[in-house]
Protein backbone atom coordinates (compact mmCIF):
# COMPACT_ATOMS: atom_id res chain seq x y z
CA UNK A 1 0.00 0.00 0.00
CA UNK A 2 1.47 3.50 -0.97
CA UNK A 3 1.14 6.08 1.17
CA UNK A 4 -2.53 7.48 1.00
CA UNK A 5 -3.40 10.82 1.66
CA UNK A 6 -5.61 11.18 5.18
CA UNK A 7 -8.92 12.45 3.18
CA UNK A 8 -8.68 9.15 1.57
CA UNK A 9 -8.46 7.46 4.22
CA UNK A 10 -11.05 9.22 6.14
CA UNK A 11 -13.38 8.66 2.76
CA UNK A 12 -12.69 4.86 2.98
CA UNK A 13 -13.62 4.92 6.35
CA UNK A 14 -16.63 6.44 6.20
CA UNK A 15 -17.90 4.97 3.53
CA UNK A 16 -16.97 0.93 5.78
CA UNK A 17 -18.74 2.75 8.55
CA UNK A 18 -21.73 3.69 6.95
CA UNK A 19 -22.22 0.84 5.24
CA UNK A 20 -22.28 -0.98 8.70
CA UNK A 21 -24.70 0.97 9.66
CA UNK A 22 -22.23 2.21 12.42
CA UNK A 23 -24.39 5.36 14.32
CA UNK A 24 -21.50 8.14 13.60
CA UNK A 25 -19.30 7.23 11.16
CA UNK A 26 -17.62 10.20 10.09
CA UNK A 27 -16.89 11.02 13.77
CA UNK A 28 -15.51 7.43 14.39
CA UNK A 29 -13.80 7.38 11.59
CA UNK A 30 -11.76 10.51 12.53
CA UNK A 31 -11.28 9.38 16.33
CA UNK A 32 -9.37 6.28 14.96
CA UNK A 33 -7.27 7.65 12.42
CA UNK A 34 -5.92 9.97 14.87
CA UNK A 35 -5.85 7.37 17.57
CA UNK A 36 -3.71 5.48 15.12
CA UNK A 37 -1.74 8.73 14.00
CA UNK A 38 -1.50 10.18 17.55
CA UNK A 39 -3.30 13.02 16.80
CA UNK A 40 -6.55 14.68 18.74
CA UNK A 41 -9.74 14.57 16.04
CA UNK A 42 -9.08 17.98 15.55
CA UNK A 43 -5.72 17.70 14.70
CA UNK A 44 -6.28 15.05 12.45
CA UNK A 45 -9.16 17.73 10.71
CA UNK A 46 -6.56 20.25 10.17
CA UNK A 47 -3.66 17.90 8.70
CA UNK A 48 -6.45 16.44 6.55
CA UNK A 49 -7.66 20.06 5.10
CA UNK A 50 -3.75 20.31 3.93
CA UNK A 51 -3.12 17.24 2.01
CA UNK A 52 -0.97 15.11 4.93
CA UNK A 53 -0.16 11.73 4.74
CA UNK A 54 0.04 8.34 6.43
CA UNK A 55 2.26 5.83 6.13
CA UNK A 56 1.13 2.55 4.59
CA UNK A 57 1.62 1.03 7.96
CA UNK A 58 -0.49 3.50 9.96
CA UNK A 59 -3.10 3.24 7.22
CA UNK A 60 -3.16 -0.44 7.18
CA UNK A 61 -3.86 -0.35 11.23
CA UNK A 62 -6.57 2.19 10.50
CA UNK A 63 -8.20 -0.14 8.60
CA UNK A 64 -7.89 -2.92 10.55
CA UNK A 65 -9.46 -0.65 13.74
CA UNK A 66 -12.64 0.32 10.77
CA UNK A 67 -13.52 -3.07 10.29
CA UNK A 68 -13.23 -4.32 14.12
CA UNK A 69 -15.68 -0.72 14.60
CA UNK A 70 -17.87 -1.75 11.32
CA UNK A 71 -17.96 -5.41 13.35
CA UNK A 72 -19.98 -2.78 15.69
CA UNK A 73 -17.13 -3.65 18.55
CA UNK A 74 -17.48 -0.74 21.06
CA UNK A 75 -15.12 2.51 19.67
CA UNK A 76 -13.70 2.54 23.23
CA UNK A 77 -12.57 -0.66 23.28
CA UNK A 78 -10.73 -0.45 19.97
CA UNK A 79 -8.80 2.80 21.31
CA UNK A 80 -9.00 1.55 25.31
CA UNK A 81 -9.88 4.85 26.40
CA UNK A 82 -13.58 6.36 27.14
CA UNK A 83 -14.29 9.76 28.06
CA UNK A 84 -15.87 11.43 31.21
CA UNK A 85 -15.98 14.55 32.05
CA UNK A 86 -12.35 15.84 32.27
CA UNK A 87 -11.10 12.18 32.69
CA UNK A 88 -9.67 9.55 30.27
CA UNK A 89 -10.19 6.30 31.66
CA UNK A 90 -8.88 3.34 30.11
CA UNK A 91 -11.89 0.25 29.23
CA UNK A 92 -12.17 -2.67 27.78
CA UNK A 93 -13.92 -5.92 27.79
CA UNK A 94 -15.19 -7.10 31.08
CA UNK A 95 -16.19 -3.42 32.19
CA UNK A 96 -19.38 -1.37 31.40
CA UNK A 97 -18.45 1.81 29.21
CA UNK A 98 -19.12 4.81 30.93
CA UNK A 99 -21.76 7.30 28.76
CA UNK A 100 -22.17 10.54 28.97
CA UNK A 101 -25.52 10.58 30.03
CA UNK A 102 -23.86 9.37 33.62
CA UNK A 103 -21.96 12.35 33.98
CA UNK A 104 -24.94 13.88 34.89
CA UNK A 105 -24.65 11.80 37.41
CA UNK A 106 -21.65 12.87 38.47
CA UNK A 107 -22.47 16.08 38.75
CA UNK A 108 -25.05 15.79 41.16
CA UNK A 109 -22.83 13.97 43.62
CA UNK A 110 -20.16 16.56 43.10
CA UNK A 111 -23.00 19.28 44.24
CA UNK A 112 -24.21 17.02 47.30
CA UNK A 113 -20.74 16.74 48.33
CA UNK A 114 -19.78 20.69 47.95
CA UNK A 115 -23.39 20.92 50.05
CA UNK A 116 -21.49 19.45 52.67
CA UNK A 117 -19.97 21.52 55.53
CA UNK A 118 -17.89 19.00 56.96
CA UNK A 119 -14.28 19.73 55.53
CA UNK A 120 -13.76 16.32 55.13
CA UNK A 121 -17.44 14.72 53.47
CA UNK A 122 -17.90 10.95 52.03
CA UNK A 123 -18.72 9.65 49.49
CA UNK A 124 -19.35 5.94 48.49
CA UNK A 125 -20.10 5.11 44.57
CA UNK A 126 -21.25 1.38 44.39
CA UNK A 127 -20.77 -0.95 41.74
CA UNK A 128 -18.09 1.69 40.79
CA UNK A 129 -16.78 -0.53 37.27
CA UNK A 130 -14.46 2.16 35.47
CA UNK A 131 -14.31 3.93 38.11
CA UNK A 132 -15.99 7.07 36.18
CA UNK A 133 -18.12 8.05 38.98
CA UNK A 134 -15.63 7.62 41.97
CA UNK A 135 -12.67 9.35 40.09
CA UNK A 136 -14.75 12.26 39.06
CA UNK A 137 -15.83 12.84 42.55
CA UNK A 138 -12.28 12.57 43.85
CA UNK A 139 -10.51 14.92 41.37
CA UNK A 140 -13.44 17.57 41.10
CA UNK A 141 -14.33 17.45 45.28
CA UNK A 142 -10.40 17.13 46.54
CA UNK A 143 -11.36 17.48 50.27
CA UNK A 144 -13.67 14.61 50.03
CA UNK A 145 -13.44 11.00 50.80
CA UNK A 146 -14.27 8.38 48.77
CA UNK A 147 -14.56 4.91 48.81
CA UNK A 148 -15.90 2.83 45.43
CA UNK A 149 -16.85 -0.66 45.56
CA UNK A 150 -16.73 -3.17 42.96
CA UNK A 151 -17.82 -6.92 42.37
CA UNK A 152 -16.50 -7.95 39.63
CA UNK A 153 -12.94 -9.03 39.30
CA UNK A 154 -12.68 -7.70 35.80
CA UNK A 155 -14.36 -4.55 36.34
CA UNK A 156 -11.96 -3.65 39.52
CA UNK A 157 -9.11 -4.57 37.29
CA UNK A 158 -10.04 -1.51 35.29
CA UNK A 159 -11.20 0.52 38.22
CA UNK A 160 -7.35 0.38 39.70
CA UNK A 161 -5.44 1.08 36.72
CA UNK A 162 -7.60 4.06 36.00
CA UNK A 163 -7.33 5.43 39.84
CA UNK A 164 -3.54 4.56 39.54
CA UNK A 165 -3.98 6.53 35.95
CA UNK A 166 -5.15 9.83 38.00
CA UNK A 167 -3.05 9.33 40.99
CA UNK A 168 -5.57 10.40 43.32
CA UNK A 169 -4.74 9.86 47.46
CA UNK A 170 -8.31 10.40 48.78
CA UNK A 171 -10.16 7.37 46.89
CA UNK A 172 -10.17 4.12 48.20
CA UNK A 173 -11.00 0.98 46.01
CA UNK A 174 -12.63 -2.22 47.80
CA UNK A 175 -13.66 -5.48 46.03
CA UNK A 176 -16.41 -6.47 47.52
CA UNK A 177 -20.11 -6.98 47.22
CA UNK A 178 -22.83 -3.89 48.32
CA UNK A 179 -24.74 -6.11 50.32
CA UNK A 180 -22.46 -6.62 53.02
CA UNK A 181 -19.59 -3.99 52.01
CA UNK A 182 -17.84 -1.42 54.40
CA UNK A 183 -19.34 -2.28 57.87
CA UNK A 184 -16.91 0.57 59.33
CA UNK A 185 -19.02 3.41 57.23
CA UNK A 186 -21.84 2.44 58.42
CA UNK A 187 -23.18 5.97 59.30
CA UNK A 188 -20.74 7.82 58.54
CA UNK A 189 -21.50 8.61 54.82
CA UNK A 190 -22.91 12.11 53.26
CA UNK A 191 -23.48 10.99 49.58
CA UNK A 192 -24.05 7.49 48.39
CA UNK A 193 -24.19 6.99 44.41
CA UNK A 194 -24.72 4.66 42.12
CA UNK A 195 -24.85 3.43 38.50
CA UNK A 196 -26.49 0.10 38.95
CA UNK A 197 -27.76 -2.63 36.47
CA UNK A 198 -31.26 -1.28 35.65
CA UNK A 199 -32.43 -2.76 32.72
CA UNK A 200 -35.41 -5.30 32.64
CA UNK A 201 -33.95 -8.91 31.75
CA UNK A 202 -36.26 -9.19 28.97
CA UNK A 203 -35.23 -5.74 27.77
CA UNK A 204 -32.42 -6.55 25.52
CA UNK A 205 -30.85 -3.52 24.19
CA UNK A 206 -30.65 -3.38 20.36
CA UNK A 207 -27.41 -2.19 19.84
CA UNK A 208 -24.68 -4.80 19.25
CA UNK A 209 -22.24 -2.82 21.13
CA UNK A 210 -24.13 -2.99 24.10
CA UNK A 211 -25.10 -6.31 23.74
CA UNK A 212 -22.37 -8.24 22.96
CA UNK A 213 -19.65 -6.20 24.71
CA UNK A 214 -20.90 -4.72 28.08
CA UNK A 215 -21.45 -6.88 30.96
CA UNK A 216 -24.87 -8.64 31.50
CA UNK A 217 -23.88 -8.17 35.42
CA UNK A 218 -24.20 -4.49 34.91
CA UNK A 219 -26.87 -4.09 32.57
CA UNK A 220 -29.54 -6.69 33.71
CA UNK A 221 -31.48 -5.71 37.13
CA UNK A 222 -34.20 -8.07 37.09
CA UNK A 223 -37.66 -8.52 36.02
CA UNK A 224 -38.42 -4.66 36.36
CA UNK A 225 -34.23 -3.35 36.25
CA UNK A 226 -35.16 -2.44 39.90
CA UNK A 227 -33.83 -5.36 42.12
CA UNK A 228 -30.41 -4.04 42.79
CA UNK A 229 -31.98 -0.72 43.16
CA UNK A 230 -33.90 -2.10 45.81
CA UNK A 231 -30.87 -3.56 47.46
CA UNK A 232 -29.25 -0.49 47.10
CA UNK A 233 -31.97 1.41 49.01
CA UNK A 234 -31.70 -0.30 51.70
CA UNK A 235 -27.54 -0.33 51.99
CA UNK A 236 -27.63 3.59 51.82
CA UNK A 237 -30.16 3.80 54.81
CA UNK A 238 -27.17 2.09 56.85
CA UNK A 239 -24.64 4.08 55.06
CA UNK A 240 -25.71 7.72 55.19
CA UNK A 241 -25.81 10.46 58.07
CA UNK A 242 -29.21 11.70 58.44
CA UNK A 243 -29.75 14.77 55.52
CA UNK A 244 -27.29 12.19 53.49
CA UNK A 245 -27.92 12.27 50.05
CA UNK A 246 -28.80 9.00 47.55
CA UNK A 247 -28.16 9.45 43.80
CA UNK A 248 -29.28 6.90 41.72
CA UNK A 249 -28.83 6.24 37.81
CA UNK A 250 -31.96 4.53 35.78
CA UNK A 251 -33.77 3.80 32.76
CA UNK A 252 -35.70 7.03 30.91
CA UNK A 253 -39.18 5.13 31.92
CA UNK A 254 -38.00 4.48 35.61
CA UNK A 255 -38.32 7.82 37.67
CA UNK A 256 -41.76 7.16 38.82
CA UNK A 257 -41.21 3.42 40.02
CA UNK A 258 -38.04 4.30 41.37
CA UNK A 259 -39.88 7.36 43.68
CA UNK A 260 -42.32 5.10 44.62
CA UNK A 261 -39.80 2.55 45.71
CA UNK A 262 -37.48 4.99 47.63
CA UNK A 263 -40.76 6.42 49.61
CA UNK A 264 -41.97 3.64 50.38
CA UNK A 265 -38.61 2.70 52.01
CA UNK A 266 -38.72 5.75 54.06
CA UNK A 267 -36.12 8.02 52.26
CA UNK A 268 -37.36 12.05 51.91
CA UNK A 269 -38.02 14.23 48.73
CA UNK A 270 -37.17 11.79 46.23
CA UNK A 271 -36.83 13.54 42.85
CA UNK A 272 -35.68 12.68 39.63
CA UNK A 273 -33.74 14.70 37.40
CA UNK A 274 -33.29 15.21 33.25
CA UNK A 275 -29.69 14.49 31.26
CA UNK A 276 -28.11 17.01 29.06
CA UNK A 277 -31.05 14.98 26.34
CA UNK A 278 -34.18 15.98 28.48
CA UNK A 279 -34.83 12.35 29.19
CA UNK A 280 -35.24 11.20 32.86
CA UNK A 281 -31.94 9.86 34.43
CA UNK A 282 -31.16 9.97 38.06
CA UNK A 283 -33.41 9.80 41.08
CA UNK A 284 -31.75 11.38 44.05
CA UNK A 285 -33.52 11.16 48.04
CA UNK A 286 -32.26 12.85 51.49
CA UNK A 287 -31.95 10.07 54.83
CA UNK A 288 -34.65 11.13 57.13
Amino acid sequence: MSEPALAELLRRGVDLLSRARVPSPQADAELLLGHVLGFSRGELQAKALVGAQASSERARAFLDAVERRAAREPLQHITGVAAFRHLQLRVGPGVFVPRPETETVAQLAIDALLAVPSPAPVAIDLGTGSGAIALALATEVAHARVIAVENSARAFVWARENAAAVGVSNLRLVFDDLAHCLPDLEGAADVVVSNPPYIPDDAVPRDPEVRLHDPAAALYGGPDGLDVVRALSHRALTFLRPGGALILEHGEQQGRALRTLLAADGWRDPVTHKDLTRRDRATTATRP
